[in-house]
């Protein structure tokens, strides 16, 4: 019994020994070729080819242009016209119908304007005042008349005055259209018997007594 007990241990160390062996073996054997391996790779070689720079082909010349030769001028002869004359177109009866104008009435006659009964200013002697002679036209002999323009208010007094025809001295001129402003006073001009305001001609002469 002890006997077999030893054998199989024996077996066993056996086969251990042999795993261990193959396991040696195998890394031996890759170790080895993977180093020659690389020794080979870098030891390999290296090939350089030279390849020529491509160059552009040059273009072709245009080929010169066809020759144009004109053909020769033709006579054309021009078509023939031929107008024709259209006849005459036939003669129709017209119709005309006169319709009579009504006769224009005349335009209305104007109204004629009657105006109101105009009555002129007149001077108010009991309201004016005569008009003192200037000292320097009494003393050099000047005298003369003068036509005054005056314009008369409604309450007869003067609004304005014009000088309209001279005594041929200006110191009188002056004098009368002074005057006549600040000394007269007038009977209003009417119309229709109502005051309105109205411009009066009048003459008033300077002279020397």
């Amino acid at each position: 019994m002890l006997y077999a007990r030893h054998q199989a241990s024996s077996a066993r160390l056996v086969g251990a020994g042999l795993v261990v062996l193959l396991h040696i073996g195998i890394i031996y054997a890759l170790v080895t070729g993977l180093a020659h391996r690389v020794v080979d790779v870098v030891h390999a070689p290296i090939e350089t080819k030279i390849i020529d720079e491509m160059r552009p082909e040059k273009p072709l010349p245009p080929p010169p242009p066809p020759e144009f030769t004109p053909p020769p001028p033709a006579f054309v002869p021009p078509p023939e016209i031929h107008i024709e004359t259209p006849p005459p177109p036939p003669k129709s009866t017209a119709i005309t119908v006169v319709t009579p104008e009504k006769p224009v009435a005349p335009p209305p006659a104007p109204v004629p304007v009657v105006e109101g009964v105009r009555v002129t200013p007149k001077i108010d002697a009991k309201r004016s005042q005569e008009l003192e002679y200037p000292p320097t036209s009494r003393r050099l002999g000047e005298q003369g008349s003068v036509t005054l323009q005056v314009l008369v208010d409604t309450d007869g007094r003067v609004l304005d005055a014009k000088l309209v025809q001279s005594s041929g001295f200006e110191r009188l001129d002056q004098a009368a259209l002074d005057g006549v402003r600040g000394s007269y006073r007038f009977l209003p001009g009417t119309i229709d018997g109502k005051p309105q305001q109205m411009w009066y001609t009048f003459k008033f002469t300077w002279k020397l007594r």
